[in-house]
């Protein structure tokens, strides 16, 4: 039984910074990707950041320079932490794992890769 469980702040204003943590049982996660997506209104789910069992990391345009994803795999957990957010940053966060490895480091920003995924969190970033 694989279980995400994602936590954290979920109201921010501008400029601000928030951190989420996702803990995850039910497999090894220093083993495999970890990932963190979001969906905001009326679009698709997108790729925020991975990180993958090796330790690269991965972000999309839209955060680079203002997330970083870290893991500490002796709690099994993952974490984002957001600086600088902005109103467009407001989405559901989820966190997503998978237990499969892939050569090609595109894949991890997949959705359709990951098999287990969090329940899905509110950010929201408003003044």
């Amino acid at each position: 039984q694989v279980q995400l469980v994602e936590s954290g702040g979920e109201l921010v204003q501008p400029g601000g910074s928030l951190r989420l943590s996702c803990a995850v049982s039910g497999l090894t996660l220093a083993n495999y990707p970890i990932a963190w997506f979001r969906q905001a209104p009326g679009k698709e789910r997108e790729g925020v950041s991975c990180a993958s069992n090796s330790g690269g990391t991965y972000y999309s345009d839209n955060v680079k320079g203002r997330f970083a994803i870290s893991r500490d795999n002796a709690k099994s957990t993952a974490y984002l932490q957001m600086n600088d957010l902005k109103t467009d940053d407001t989405a559901i966060y989820y966190c997503a794992a998978v237990e499969s490895l892939s050569a090609i480091p595109a894949q991890y920003m997949r959705s359709a890769w990951y098999d287990y995924w969090g329940q899905g969190l509110q950010v929201t970033v408003s003044s």
